[in-house]
């Protein structure tokens, strides 16, 4: 079968969204760092530095962090929520979502953006702290914290605790009162909205494990406020992620703000926090909405229902993650083998690679799906469908479920997959002991390691019943 890019064509084993581009070495905008080009011999460079540069002091599988691109979106978003909230008359708190991706650099790098962090176990309340983060800008998220997470918490001082369930509130306030301190405190409330596949349920009985129905919570303030180790600011809600569009966000707010006026009536409620979940683009096919276009829209929803409701507007909180580091980061991989596959006479051709569901675990998770580009060479090659595989034994270890690459994509190549700097180190794993991969930060022409890769010797060191080794048999 012959296909013309020209017209707009695809293979018919492609997705529908997934057309044959008439380059196959062009990079899509909004998918890559703001830094990425191609150089004159078409290596792809990141933050100064050449992929090629990058892969042979590093290794692959890589991550790639291009610092200057995420500090930039972590002071742009919180400049943009600003602006808009002091639009209409109050302020905007924004937290950087640590489970997106979290080290102690990232924690320099958003603090110093002027962000908060927000965490959500002890770990990363750990890696917030060893990143020199102020306790009092953290938040403290999760469903099950544990008894020992809270007592550390409340000991160092985090700003706010963000309590999950009615039996957290006797536990928290026992932490707080046996470290001496009055702990502020969010409930997380279920709105009913639920974003992830844009559908606005009609009750707010939400069959998951997060936060409590809106008709419970007025008894469960009652109990919070009841407490003296325990002072209330908000509410909390979180509808889902990767959301494009604000409607949802919308309707989440409306309801929360009914809720938020009938609590008002027996004590202050100075926050709301509308939580985040803010979209990016992974593929061509994606178009998120544009922070500012969200922020307005937010910020004019709030404005109109507090002015409905006849209540002050309240200071309003976010919790982005994906929206600042996401795009910032890139995955280098090295080509192993290629396989052509014919289905109904159609072909698809495989290209495994050196990493897979260990280090980018979404595609098989949820069925994510990424681009893909060579990163050390351009070729004139007519392009050819992919699907991009790891080297697990998995048959779902997908990096890529479809893209087109030049034709003459050879093992030994260099690829380069945009949009993996959230949600990919994070979730990363040993499957069938593989090391985790490196981070590199770039900037200005330089590369830097941010979290080392494992060697196998790193695996080996948590197996106690590892032998030494015999170094050939000699003593």
């Amino acid at each position: 079968m012959t296909l013309d890019p020209s017209d707009g064509s695809s293979n018919p084993l492609a997705p529908d969204w997934l057309h044959i581009p008439a380059d196959a070495n062009a990079l899509a905008p909004g998918l890559w760092p703001t830094s990425t080009i191609r150089s004159g011999t078409g290596e792809l460079v990141l933050g100064g530095v050449s992929a090629t540069a990058l892969a042979a002091e590093f290794g692959t599988p890589l991550y790639v962090i291009d610092e200057t691109d995420a500090r930039s979106r972590a002071a742009e978003l919180l400049a943009v929520f600003q602006t808009e909230f002091a639009r209409i008359g109050t302020s905007a708190k924004v937290y950087y979502a640590g489970k997106a991706f979290l080290s102690t650099e990232i924690v320099r790098w958003m603090t110093a953006a002027g962000l908060n962090i927000d965490v959500c176990s002890g770990g990363e309340l750990a890696v917030a702290l060893a990143g020199g983060a102020d306790p009092a800008r953290l938040g403290f998220h999760g469903n099950n914290k544990s008894l020992a997470e809270l007592d550390e918490a409340t000991r160092v001082g985090v700003g706010t605790i963000v309590i999950d369930s009615e039996v957290e509130i006797g536990r928290v306030a026992e932490a707080a009162a046996r470290n001496g301190r009055v702990q502020n405190v969010r409930l997380r409330v279920n709105s009913g909205v639920h974003a992830h596949t844009h559908d606005f349920l009609a009750t707010s009985h939400e069959d998951q494990k997060f936060g409590i129905v809106l008709s419970d919570a007025p008894r469960l303030v009652a109990l919070i406020r009841a407490e003296p180790a325990l002072n209330f600011v908000g509410l909390h809600c979180h509808i889902g992620s990767q959301i494009f569009g604000a409607d949802g966000f919308a309707e989440s707010a409306a309801r929360l703000l009914e809720l938020h006026a009938t609590l008002l009536a027996d004590g202050p409620v100075p926050e709301l926090n509308l939580g985040g979940g803010f979209g990016i683009a992974y593929t061509s096919a994606d178009e998120p909405t544009p922070i500012r276009e969200l922020a307005r829209a937010l910020a004019d929803i709030v404005a109109a229902e507090c002015d409905r409701l006849g209540i002050p507007l309240p200071v309003v909180a976010f919790e982005p993650g994906r929206v600042i580091i996401g795009r910032s980061g890139v995955s280098l991989y090295r080509v192993g083998t290629t396989k052509a596959v014919d289905v109904s006479g159609t072909q698809r051709l495989y290209v495994s690679v050196d990493g897979g569901m260990s280090d980018n675990v979404r595609p098989a998770l949820y069925g994510a799906d990424y681009a893909v580009r060579l990163a050390d060479r351009t070729s004139t090659e007519p392009p050819v469908l992919v699907r991009i595989a790891g080297k697990h034994c998995e048959s779902g270890d997908i990096v890529v479920d479809a893209d087109y690459l030049p034709g003459d994509v050879t093992p030994g190549d260099l690829l380069a997959v945009p949009a993996t700097g959230a949600y990919c180190w994070a979730l990363s794993n040993n499957y069938n002991y593989q090391g985790r991969a490196p981070v590199v930060a770039v900037r200005n022409g330089t590369a830097r390691v941010l979290v080392r890769g494992e060697t196998i010797a790193d695996l080996l060191a948590r197996d106690t019943g590892a032998m030494p080794p015999t170094n050939g048999g000699e003593s």
